[in-house]
């Protein structure tokens, strides 16, 4: 008789956990010089000084009765019977503009036109901000803020986004089309990074996942390996496996390939994602509040990923890229590993396991392992791994670890310039002794300060020299209220600052 948990499997095969992927493969996108006849909402930008758009039809002293300055972040719909329905967005001095204010901006605008299937937007100069730029953040604002996880229900009064027109002169077109395009693959794989990260965990199973990861990377220009529960005993990946013990539903192991098509390849970047599918803890079981609530977002570094690796070959990545996709659950029961069992990573390397709730820097010592068994220049790891990152910088910021100042600085610039900010913690070496064990060569975790530290001095044990770097993204994974470009729900933080990261990327010197 089929277990509970294959029957369930079976009943939602056909469940698709990527929606807001088809909706943004139906949205059209375009540049013109004059606002299309259909839209019926229309950008209009106004700043915080200076003479106020005369189709507003309406005066500096009006718009600051109504509330309205000119500030990034505003936008103020103007009431009444035109068509298309003018919206006032607040660019601040545009003489200062840069990307994150655009995208800010042009989330602001989206939301304030969430009733409109189909709007356009004006695209001003702005000195200091190339046109491509300026329309990247553009396309990239609309289209997050306007993302809903619709799998289950629609949201009542918000229309699904059909089309998008961005507004500007002849002679600026070129520059202005390019800024659209990456733009829409940026925001692409952001949308489908949190269509991951909020599918819920009965759902979106790891073996799911590897499914998922084998269809879009083919049409990617990826390379798609999974590795199942016997390939990875083979593999001797004991870490993936412990976790995995507790849990009915396999492990699986995504290795993911890109190598640019025409050229030798600028170095060879490893990123590894956590992919815990469900984290309850295991036999350190979390306590039922909010939090555990929100453990079907413990695979946010493996669906950030993935997203970011959909993009590369069409954004002319000229580095070679492995990523690799570590899932499983992390589940108590009576086959789950228990506190002082011992698991040996891929290489031979012994960890005692002092708390199981520690698992995610589990499952990435074996893609590290395996990462520097692959030739990688540097190493990378993205994952919601500690509440201490939370506590320290709340969800403003992400924290970064490194072994190597060059690439820390690649990582706090990618982040700098796609708004995915991160701040640097030291990776303090004589916190080391707090994960030595008696009984094996490490244990999974310090004492009762200092967490992130000492997850980050776990997972520098096992890359043998490689230049390392590690973003915590515990705090900004998600956000309870709409926030600018970051919709309610998963963010899918580091998606496309591991995009960025990886066009920029030069090997560590």
């Amino acid at each position: 008789m089929p277990t509970s948990s294959a029957r369930t499997t079976r009943a939602v095969a056909a469940f698709d956990p990527v929606p807001s992927r088809r909706v943004a493969a139906g949205l059209v996108l375009d540049v013109g010089h004059a606002v299309p006849v259909d839209a019926s909402a229309v950008a209009v930008p106004v700043g915080t000084s200076g003479d106020v758009p005369a189709e507003l039809g309406l005066s500096r002293a009006a718009l600051l009765a109504a509330g309205f300055t000119g500030a990034v972040g505003q936008a103020l719909p103007l009431a009444g019977d035109a068509v298309p329905e003018l919206v006032a967005v607040g660019v601040g001095d545009p003489g200062t503009l840069d990307a994150a204010a655009v995208r800010d901006a042009a989330a602001a605008f989206a939301r304030a036109a969430v009733r409109h299937a189909r709007i356009a937007a004006e695209l001003p100069v702005l000195p200091g901000l190339d046109d491509a730029a300026a329309a990247q953040a553009l396309v990239e604002g609309v289209l997050l803020a306007r993302y809903r996880y619709r799998a289950f229900r629609d949201q009542p009064g918000e229309a699904i986004l059909e089309h998008l027109a961005v507004v500007a002169a002849r002679a600026r077109g070129a520059a202005v089309a390019t800024g659209v395009a990456r733009g829409r693959i940026t925001a692409e794989a952001v949308l489908l990074a949190r269509d991951l990260a909020n599918t819920p965990p009965m759902h979106l199973s790891a073996t799911r996942m590897a499914e998922i990861a084998q269809v879009l990377g083919p049409a990617c220009g990826i390379e798609v390996e999974v590795f199942d529960h016997n390939a990875l005993v083979a593999l001797g990946c004991g870490g993936l496996l412990g976790v995995n013990a507790g849990s009915s539903e396999p492990a699986r192991m995504v290795k993911l390939t890109y190598r640019p098509a025409d050229a030798e390849p600028e170095g060879h970047l490893a990123l590894v994602g956590k992919g815990i599918m469900y984290d309850a803890g295991g036999i350190s079981l979390k306590p039922s509040d909010a939090m555990h609530a929100a453990m079907k977002l413990d695979m946010s570094g493996a669906a950030a990923v993935l997203g970011a690796m959909t993009t590369l070959r069409d954004l002319g990545c000229r580095a070679q890229v492995t990523g690799y996709l570590m899932c499983t659950d992390n589940m108590p029961s009576g086959t789950a590993m228990r506190l002082g069992d011992v698991l040996t990573i891929r290489g031979g390397k012994t960890v005692e396991v002092f708390n199981t709730d520690a698992e995610g820097r589990l499952v990435m010592a074996d893609a590290i392992v395996l990462a520097t068994e692959d030739g990688a220049d540097a190493i990378v790891t993205i994952a919601t791994l500690t509440g201490a990152a939370m506590q320290t910088f709340g969800s403003a910021y992400a924290a970064v670890l490194g072994t190597h100042d060059g690439l820390v600085a690649q990582l706090t610039a990618a982040g700098d310039a796609t708004d995915e900010l991160v701040w640097r913690l030291p990776l303090v070496k004589r916190y080391r002794r707090q994960l030595d064990s008696r009984i094996a060569d490490i244990r999974n975790m310090g004492g009762v300060t200092a967490g992130t530290i000492t997850a980050g001095l776990f997972l520098e044990d096992f890359t043998a020299g490689v230049p390392f770097g590690h973003l915590d993204i515990c705090g900004p994974m998600m956000t309870d209220e709409d926030d600018s470009w970051r919709s309610t729900g998963a963010t899918a933080f580091g998606t496309r600052l591991l995009i960025a990261l990886a066009l920029g990327f030069t090997k560590p010197g």
